[in-house]
C-alpha cells in the first residue's frame, strides 16, 4: 500500500502528517518535490513512529530550497522514527538532495540499524557526498553488513546508485570495501564521480565478489588503460552481466582490446556495451565488434565519439553488416578522427600525471574543494630528484580544476585563461566559467581574488565580443546548473558553493547585461 505525497506544489507539513496518520498498512511513502524543514520533519517523524509496515521510502528532492544545515537534523528525525517503528526497509531513495557529507551523517545511524538489515536498493544519486561522505557511507554499510550477519539476516543489497557525487578515488575505494563484503549487488551506478584508475581498480576487485551483477554503469570516470584492463579482468568473473556502460571513460585502445578479449571468452547474456568517447582506435573498435559477433542477446553497441577515422568507421560498419548487427550499432557521427601520434603521447603523459596526483595519500576531509587541494599536495612525487616540478598550464587547470593550479598560473592567470577559451562560443565560455568558479574559497582571499579576477577578465571579453550571444550563455549556464532541460545532450555539473558565489559577483558587474540578470534571478530564486 503506497502513499504518494509528490505534489505539483509542495504539501504543508500538516497535510503530510494527516495523510500518513490516516493511511492504514503504509508500505511505501513518496515525498519527492517537497520542501521539508526541521520542524516539518519532526512532525512527519512523529506520524511515522507507528508505521511498522513501511518498506519503501522514495524521498528524493524533498529539501527544495532548504539550507544545507537544515537537512541532517531533518534526516535524523525521520531515521529515528523508522527505527522506533520497527520498520524493515527494502528501498531508500534520497537522490537529488545535495546534502553533502553532513547529510550522510544524518542517515548514518539509520543505515547501521536493523531497519536497514533488509535493504535491497540504496539510491543516493546527485547528493554531493564528496570523499568524506563516501567514506562515512562505506563505513555505515560495512557496519550494517557485520551486524546483520551476526543477526543471521545478512544485508543483501542489490541496487546501489551514487552518480554525480565527486567520490573520487578515496570515496570509491572505501565503497569498494563494502561491496566486496556484501557480494550481493546486481546493479551498480556510479557515473560522473571523478574516479581515476586507482579507484576503478579497487571497484574492479570488488565487482569480482558480486557474481550476480547485471548492470555496471561507471560512465564519465577516467579509467585509462590501467583501469580498463583491471575492469576487463573483473568482467571475467561476471557471467550474469547484461549492461556495461564505460562510455566517456577514456579506456583507450589497449583497454578496449582487453575488454574485447573478455567479451569474446564469456559474458553470454550481454545486452548493451557502451565504449563511447574513450579515445579508442579503429583496430581496437574492430576487436570489440569481432568479440560480439556471437552474442545473440546483444541489443546495443555504442562506439561513438572515438578515434576511428573515416576509414575506421567504414571498416566497423562493414564488419557490423558482416555479422548481421547493423541495427545494434549506434551512431558514429561524433567520431574524433584518427589521432596524431605525437598528440596521443602528450595526452597520455598528462593523464598519467593527473592520475598519479590522485594516488597521493590524503587527509580525511569533508569539503569537496579542500579535497582537491589535498590531491595537489602530492604532485612533487612525480619529479625526478634532479628536476623541479613543471608548473601547471591553463589546459591542465581547465581539465582538472583546483585552487592550487589556478594560483600557480601566476599573476597573468586571468589573461592566460581568457586567451585559452574561445569566447565566441557561448557553451565553451559557460563551461569555463563553472570550472573556474568551482575552486572558489570564501575563506581564502588569495584563491577568492584569483577566481573573481579570472572570471571578470573572461566574461568582460566575452560580452564585449560582437558575435557573443549573451542569452545563449545564460541558457547554457542554466542547463549546466541543472535548472532547465535541454534537447542537446549536455550533462549538468555538480553545483558547489563557488558557482553561486561567482554568479552573485558577476551579476553586479558593469559588463553583465541587466536583461540577463533578470533571467538568472528568475531561475535561481527557485
Amino acid at each position: 500500500m503506497a502513499l504518494n505525497l509528490t505534489p505539483p506544489t509542495p504539501f504543508t507539513a500538516e497535510e503530510i502528517v494527516k495523510d500518513i496518520q490516516e493511511f492504514e498498512g503504509l508500505q511505501a511513502l513518496r515525498m519527492e518535490g517537497n520542501t521539508i524543514g526541521v520542524e516539518a520533519a519532526q512532525a512527519i517523524a512523529k506520524a511515522l513512529e507507528t508505521k511498522s509496515e513501511l518498506k519503501r521510502c522514495y524521498w528524493s528532492d524533498m529539501f527544495t530550497g532548504r539550507l544545507r544545515p537544515e537537512i541532517p537534523p531533518a534526516l535524523n528525525s525521520l531515521g529515528d522514527a523508522l527505527m522506533l517503528a520497527g520498520a524493515r526497509l527494502t528501498v531508500l531513495d534520497l537522490s537529488d538532495n545535495a546534502f553533502g557529507p553532513d547529510g550522510v551523517r544524518g542517515i548514518e545511524k539509520l543505515l547501521k540499524s536493523t531497519a536497514c538489515f533488509t535493504l535491497q536498493e540504496l539510491r543516493l544519486n546527485n547528493c554531493g557526498m564528496g570523499i568524506g561522505g563516501g567514506k562515512i557511507l562505506a563505513a555505515s554499510l560495512i557496519q550494517c553488513h557485520k551486524q546483520s550477519r551476526e543477526n543471521n539476516t545478512p544485508l543483501n543489497l542489490k541496487v546501489f546508485v551514487a552518480g554525480r557525487n565527486r567520490l573520487e578515488n578515496d570515496g570509491a575505494t572505501a565503497l569498494a570495501q563494502a561491496f566486496q563484503l556484501m557480494g550481493s549487488l546486481e546493479e551498480v551506478h556510479m557515473p560522473q564521480n571523478g574516479i581515476n584508475h586507482a579507484g576503478v581498480t579497487a571497484l574492479a576487485s570488488a565487482m569480482q565478489q558480486n557474481p550476480g551483477l547485471r548492470i555496471l554503469n561507471l560512465n564519465d570516470n577516467t579509467f585509462t588503460e590501467k583501469g580498463a584492463i583491471a575492469m576487463a579482468q573483473a568482467l571475467k568473473h561476471l557471467n550474469n552481466i547484461q549492461v556495461i556502460n564505460f562510455g566517456d571513460c577514456l579506456v583507450r585502445p589497449e583497454g578496449a582490446k582487453a575488454i574485447a578479449e573478455t567479451v569474446s571468452e564469456g559474458l553470454p547474456i550481454l545486452k548493451e556495451l557502451n565504449l563511447s568517447y574513450g579515445e579508442i582506435s579503429a583496430d581496437a573498435a574492430l576487436a570489440v565488434v569481432q568479440a560480439l559477433k556471437n552474442k545473440d542477446k546483444l541489443e546495443k553497441l555504442d562506439l561513438n565519439g572515438n578515434c576511428l577515422g573515416e576509414d575506421g568507421c567504414k571498416a566497423v560498419k562493414d564488419m557490423i553488416e558482416g555479422v548481421n548487427m547493423v541495427d545494434l550499432l549506434g551512431s558514429l557521427s561524433d567520431d574524433e578522427g584518427e589521432p596524431e601520434d605525437d598528440e596521443d603521447e602528450d595526452e597520455e603523459d598528462n593523464d598519467e600525471d593527473d592520475e598519479e596526483e590522485e594516488d597521493v595519500d590524503e587527509e580525511e576531509i569533508e569539503e569537496e574543494e579542500e579535497e582537491e587541494e589535498e590531491e595537489e599536495s602530492g604532485s612533487n612525487k612525480l619529479s625526478t630528484p634532479v628536476s623541479a616540478p613543471r608548473p601547471p598550464d591553463v589546459s591542465s587547470f581547465l581539465s582538472f580544476p583546483s585552487p592550487d593550479k589556478l594560483l600557480k598560473l601566476g599573476a597573468k592567470r586571468a589573461l592566460l585563461v581568457q586567451q585559452q577559451v574561445d569566447v565566441t562560443d557561448a557553451r565553451k565560455t559557460a563551461e569555463a566559467f563553472l570550472k573556474i568558479a568551482s575552486v572558489y574559497k570564501e575563506e581564502n582571499n588569495d584563491v577568492k581574488n584569483a577566481v573573481l579576477d579570472t572570471i571578470d577578465t573572461l566574461l568582460r571579453k566575452a560580452f564585449s565580443t560582437p558575435s557573443f550571444q549573451g542569452y545563449s550563455f545564460v541558457s547554457i549556464l542554466l542547463v549546466l546548473l541543472g535548472l532547465i532541460k535541454s534537447e542537446d545532450k549536455i550533462k549538468p555539473v555538480l553545483v558547489v558553493p563557488g558557482h553561486l558565489y561567482a554568479l552573485e559577483h558577476v551579476v553586479r558587474q558593469d559588463y553583465f547585461p541587466k536583461e540577463n540578470v533578470a533571467v538568472l534571478e528568475a531561475f535561481m530564486s527557485r
